[in-house]
């Protein structure tokens, strides 16, 4: 969980802290849908490196949004899948993954009739 601060933070820059960056929401919206294991993950993600997926995965497990299941197996088994915290994040992701539809619809028919 990100540091509590006694200087005025913005609502959106708490909420920032905690699914910004290029990956996480991504991850996010990728583990709403089922639980993953890491390889499944990095398939879904071809840009990321293995070494950012990681940091990634673990900050959001610090933060308390995806919880880490590792199986005692060989080789090891792990998969992620989201928390009950986690789960709350549905609506802003479904809000993101809308906007991101429309602006993209749009902004392909501005550059068609440019």
């Amino acid at each position: 969980m990100p540091e509590k601060d006694p200087v005025y933070k913005c609502n959106v820059e708490v909420t920032l802290e905690i699914i910004g960056g290029k990956w996480k929401s991504v991850i996010l919206w990728h583990l709403m849908h089922k639980t993953l294991r890491f390889s499944q993950l990095r398939r879904r993600l071809p840009g990321v490196t293995q070494k950012m997926l990681t940091q990634q995965l673990r900050e959001l497990e610090k933060d308390g949004m995806v919880y880490r299941q590792v199986y005692p197996e060989v080789p090891p088994k792990v998969e992620y899948s989201l928390t009950d915290q986690g789960k709350t994040l549905q609506p802003i992701l479904v809000a993101m993954y809308d906007w991101g539809s429309v602006y993209r619809a749009e902004s392909s028919t501005a550059v068609s009739v440019a």
